[in-house]
């Protein structure tokens, strides 16, 4: 199989990145794993993941989260760049896992949307 470059944000702690990422491994691929709870985010980071995604930092937002409600990112009225200021400085803010190959880039929640992104 040619190279099919795969990119996952992923965080250990989380069942469904885990089983994602167990996913792209059982099609063959090797998938480069980013750890951002450790290496974290940028804001030019997250703006272009966004942008190719499509979506609204507040649609990627992890909104369970203690900390977003601790935070008041829940307000309307937070700006989307303050939502990314607040995922910068708390890598935990962002949704996860975030998937990138050459067939787009997409929050994989459930897990069985990594298959569109996937080869045939």
């Amino acid at each position: 199989m040619a190279a099919f470059p795969v990119t996952v944000f992923h965080n250990l702690g989380c069942g469904t990145s885990r089983k994602v990422l167990a996913a792209i491994e059982a099609a063959g691929l090797t998938p480069e794993v980013i750890d951002y709870m450790k290496a974290g985010w940028t804001r030019d980071q997250l703006t272009e993941l966004f942008a190719e995604m499509g979506v609204t930092p507040r649609q990627v937002m992890r909104t369970t989260s203690d900390l977003v409600k601790d935070l008041g990112l829940l307000d309307p009225a937070v700006s989307d760049a303050a939502l990314v200021e607040a995922m910068v400085a708390h890598p935990v803010l962002v949704n996860r896992p975030i998937v990138r190959t050459p067939r787009g880039v997409r929050l994989c929640r459930p897990v069985e949307t990594v298959s569109d992104l996937l080869p045939g």
